[in-house]
């Protein structure tokens, strides 16, 4: 029996900004938050997404956020951000969850909304077990759209490199390629244009941020975004910005120029980001390695991170029509 019709206990209202404090505080404590969540994050792109994000009350007291943007009458969780999902409390239950989502459903009517677009937030970055909105989710009718397969090293029992990966990075030390974590605007041009040249070449598209956003975004959160570079003689050849996430650390981007895929100067900065955080952090997140929804695999790709000692986590985007 589904969830749809049935009667909550949960109000459902719209984030408006009087309500950012009350947000972040919420965010800070949840047990499945990223720190995209935070408004300061999910605000900078507020041009190109319209907001509707949504704050669930039992009587006076927030139980779960939903960070979402809406478009032509399709809620999405969230269009601009990697993961999305709600936002829990570490006492949430499994029924106040089922009540959550009979709610937004309920919302979702009254709203003239007729799809939502839902992407989880992976197990990796819960600090407790959350995946209270997959069993409401499947209770409420919703379909499992879209699974992506990322790759992700456990950092406390890692698996060992390939003998590829151990020749590039020895090749590099060789080289004389030294890798260090840089904060400097001028850093984060070099490793942007890098990226966008890497990226245009080989796809036909641009990162989602320029320079001057995520270097801005670096300043809003100096503990989370870090540029791990790895130079040649002073010259930037290879990088990776990486974004820390409570048990975890993910590679938002990598590059590297001709030289560097030579010398192996990006598999050393990929070792650096390991040995860096291999005693704070349970899991490096490579991202995925798939693209059309999860259709189409990309061996080379996932070859290469997986030659760090990676395995599959899934990203999943599930979808609600009400049909």
């Amino acid at each position: 029996m589904g969830l749809e019709n049935s009667i909550s206990e949960i109000e459902v209202r719209r984030y408006s900004k009087a309500k950012k404090q009350e947000w972040d505080a919420f965010c800070k404590t949840a047990k499945n938050q990223v720190f995209l969540f935070y408004r300061d994050y999910m605000d900078y792109h507020s041009d190109r997404f319209a907001d509707h994000s949504l704050i669930f009350l039992k009587g006076n007291t927030i139980v779960a956020l939903l960070p979402a943007n809406e478009k032509d009458g399709i809620l999405c969780s969230h269009g601009g951000l990697t993961y999305g999902g709600v936002i829990l409390d570490s006492h949430a239950k499994q029924h106040i969850v089922n009540s959550c989502f009979i709610s937004l459903i309920a919302y979702a009517r009254e709203h003239k909304i007729r799809k939502i677009i839902y992407k989880t937030v992976p197990y990796i970055y819960h600090r407790q077990p959350a995946e209270e909105d997959r069993y409401a989710l499947y209770r409420c009718g919703a379909k499992l759209a879209e699974v992506c397969a990322a790759t992700v090293v456990n950092l406390k029992n890692p698996l060992n490199m390939s003998k590829g990966r151990k020749a590039q990075i020895s090749r590099a030390k060789r080289e004389g390629v030294k890798v260090r974590r840089v904060d400097g605007k001028p850093f984060f041009d070099d490793f942007m244009r890098l990226e966008n040249e890497v990226l245009q070449s080989r796809h036909q598209t641009r990162a989602v941020h320029s320079a001057d956003e995520l270097y801005m975004l670096s300043r809003r959160f100096p503990g989370q975004i870090h540029l791990y570079g790895a130079f040649l003689e002073q010259r930037l050849i290879a990088g990776t910005v990486v974004y820390e996430y409570g048990p975890a650390v993910h590679t938002q981007y990598m590059a590297a120029d001709d030289t560097a895929r030579k010398i192996g100067a990006l598999d050393l900065a990929v070792a650096s980001v390991i040995t860096d955080y291999k005693e704070s952090k349970l899991w490096l997140d490579f991202g995925i390695s798939t693209e059309y929804g999860g259709n189409y695999l990309n061996e080379g790709l996932i070859s290469q991170k997986e030659g760090f000692g990676g395995r599959t986590v899934i990203y999943e985007t599930w979808v609600y029509t009400g049909d």
